[in-house]
């Protein structure tokens, strides 16, 4: 049985829970799988924690909830002292260091920086951040497929926006490849 347990994490307004709807309707609409998707946020709308947690199988799905990440995404300090404990040994993180400062993680742990946030702005808008992470997590996991994820993303934005975030995915994307290519 194939089971994926992705969880994405930050601070409200960064996009995080739709970042976990994108990636599970990128899996069941168009990629054919079974996803889940479970949301979590403190009672501050903006600027307190939240998650959005995808698990992704091939068959039926018992059990809503990331026990263990095989991804661990976030965008935060809180987030990630709140959540890495969850990311399975030889688990993926991706983070944006210019918001994350990494600290105690098993050197099984594969690590993949991204500075989404800066990127974001370069590319117009902070608002996008959400989606060059999802471009970068795209080529990192293999979770989705790439154009399952694209036809999600721009599926899940508002019109007038879809050149920015096709922009955006596509940063993410080409950097989450080069990086691989690297390693």
């Amino acid at each position: 049985m194939s089971l994926h347990q992705v969880k994405f994490s930050g601070f409200g307004g960064q996009g995080i829970i739709l970042s976990g709807f994108i990636v599970g309707r990128a899996a069941v609409i168009y990629d054919k799988k079974n996803a889940a998707f479970t949301q979590s946020y403190g009672p501050e709308a903006r600027g307190g924690y939240c998650s959005a947690e995808v698990i992704i199988s091939d068959e039926t799905i018992e059990y809503p909830f990331v026990m263990e990440a095989d991804v661990l995404v976030t965008l935060s300090q809180e987030a990630f002292k709140k959540y890495a404990s969850i990311l399975k040994k030889d688990g993926a993180l991706i983070y944006d260091p210019d918001m994350v400062k990494l600290s105690k993680l098993p050197e099984t742990v594969r690590v993949y920086p991204i500075q989404a946030t800066k990127i974001a702005e370069e590319l117009g808008n902070k608002v996008v951040a959400n989606v060059v992470m999802l471009g970068f997590f795209t080529a990192i996991s293999g979770e989705v497929s790439e154009e399952a994820m694209r036809r999600s993303v721009l599926d899940s934005v508002p019109k007038k926006f879809v050149d920015l975030n096709t922009r955006a995915f596509n940063r993410g994307l080409e950097l989450g490849k080069a990086l691989l290519k690297k390693c």
